[in-house]
């Protein structure tokens, strides 16, 4: 590949990087190269929203592509992330005429923002929104986009009144032509092969590109959405050497989803593969909606969560539970696991050098087994928190609901996400009833030893691992003549008045 700077849509025109370093973050470039300082930053590590900025890219097939506005975190988005997409910070709502976008406008009108400092980064959430939803989406779905934006002093209240103020305002979005327009020329540049300061950066287009690349280069470091090596460089100070970006990687990108099976490229986005995994199965859909916030997911693949392989990464348990099965490549040459065999000791996998993680794969239970599976995540906040246990429960019960098959995995409860073995062994061969709950409950304490930090205790950890457990019972378990029991604010219903 011939070395060419980083190229990218920017304020009406294709903007070229040649001097930058390329573990240089796109909220560094905005402030300090560029001196547009309406993007803040905050926290610097993806938690605040403070410095929200819209990534545009084509989707779908060549000639027939679509514009997809994304927020995202530019404080922890390294600069060959933009390489061949368009960039739209705070300073490009405002009209050529000076008047404001209704997003800007209706956050002024209903009295959105006090000390200022956090309104760009609601402003660009909410723009990408907008430009996304013709119609107003419903009130969850906004409080669902704002949750990476922290407000710490105006409250939320006239925030989202703001949000929806916006669509009853004359509307008002950019012209795609020109945008759509630019990104099909960088797509016609060769792939990037970056380099600055003896720090080199590849960029492959093709699955065969980076096998090859990465065959030669085994130590790189392979980046893919950023979310957590992104902190590394920010709040670490941690020199990565030479990096292999991984988002122009067409074939890492592929989702196939059917009645029976589902495969997720690695570069697929956390955004899009837990909306196809609640297609999939609907009872992703608590776990989808809490692993992360919109920027984070927006930028995040699940092929990196998986292989960063935190005993705490929330999606594994889940995954783990329905039997995920884990394709790696190295070279030409495929090989599959389970993914629970992928993970070996405390941020120790199976990957051999030059190896990584191509897709992965989920496959419906045959007929005539039931199954019932839960996903579960217990943190200190709602959004935006890290997991002290995370669970996903998966059971296969025959016509006589007696239970054949059960995977139990568990985060947050062992050096890796790991499966409840002993639990299982438990509670296989026999009916889905308290008396088998008990058993697996008790059995817990033979499967985990959780450590104490500053999340929860390990006391905890097996006590809230148990009570999971006893949830699961209660969602899912058939008792004649008992009520169901409402196990989350939302499943209350108001209070009839007496007559």
């Amino acid at each position: 590949m011939s070395q060419r700077p980083i190229q990218f849509f920017f304020r009406g025109m294709i903007h070229s990087i040649q001097d930058a370093s390329p573990t240089r973050t796109v909220l560094q470039f905005l402030r300090e190269d560029l001196r547009q300082t309406g993007t803040k930053e905050g926290c610097a590590e993806g938690d605040c929203g403070a410095c929200v900025v819209v990534i545009g890219e084509l989707v779908g097939l060549p000639e027939q592509e679509e514009l997809r506005m994304r927020a995202v975190n530019s404080c922890i988005q390294f600069l060959p992330a933009l390489d061949g997409k368009a960039l739209f910070t705070v300073e490009d709502l405002t009209a050529a005429d000076g008047s404001h976008h209704p997003v800007q406008q209706a956050l002024i009108d209903k009295h959105g923002s006090q000390c200022g400092f956090c309104t760009p980064g609601f402003a660009m959430s909410l723009f990408a929104m907008y430009e996304n939803h013709a119609e107003c989406p419903e009130r969850e779905a906004i409080n669902h986009t704002l949750s990476g934006n922290l407000c710490r002093c105006t409250g939320y209240r006239p925030i989202m009144d703001a949000s929806l103020a916006a669509y009853a305002m004359p509307r008002r979005t950019i012209d795609r032509a020109p945008v759509i327009a630019a990104l099909r020329q960088l797509a016609s540049l060769p792939p990037l092969d970056y380099e600055v300061a003896s720090q080199h950066c590849h960029s492959p287009r093709n699955v065969h590109e980076l096998s090859q690349l990465y065959a030669r280069h085994p130590k790189a470091r392979l980046v893919a959405g950023g979310t957590d090596v992104g902190l590394w460089v920010t709040k670490q100070g941690r020199k990565l050497g030479e990096i292999i970006q991984l988002g122009a990687v067409a074939e890492l990108k592929t989702l196939s989803l059917s009645a029976n099976r589902l495969e997720i490229g690695a570069g697929v986005t956390l955004t899009d593969a837990f909306a196809a995994l609640t297609a999939f199965e609907p009872q992703w859909e608590e776990l989808a909606r809490r692993f992360a916030s919109t920027p984070v997911k927006n930028a995040g693949t699940l092929g990196g969560n998986v292989a960063n392989g935190s005993p705490i990464g929330d999606s594994m348990p889940a995954l783990i539970a329905l039997g995920c099965v884990i394709t790696l490549q190295q070279e030409d040459s495929l090989r599959e696991m389970p993914l629970e065999e992928f993970y070996l000791d405390y941020q120790k996998n199976a990957l051999r050098t030059g190896e990584f993680v191509r897709m992965l794969v989920l496959e419906a239970p045959a007929l005539p087994k039931r199954r019932l599976f839960r996903s579960y995540k217990v943190a200190k906040r709602m959004d935006q928190d890290i997991s002290a246990v995370a669970a996903g429960l998966c059971l296969h019960i025959d016509e006589e609901g007696i239970i054949r098959r059960a995977r139990l995995a568990f985060g947050g409860m062992a050096p890796i996400p790991k499966r409840a073995e002993s639990c299982e062994s438990a509670i296989i061969g026999r009916p889905w009833t308290i008396d088998t709950l008990q058993r697996g409950m008790a059995a817990l304490g033979e499967d985990f030893t959780p450590l104490s930090d500053a999340r929860a205790s390990s006391a905890y950890r097996i006590s809230v691992a148990a009570n999971l457990l006893q949830r699961f019972w209660l969602e899912t378990a058939s008792v004649p003549g008992s009520p169901r029991v409402p196990l989350r604010l939302a499943d209350l219903a108001p209070v009839a008045p007496k007559a």
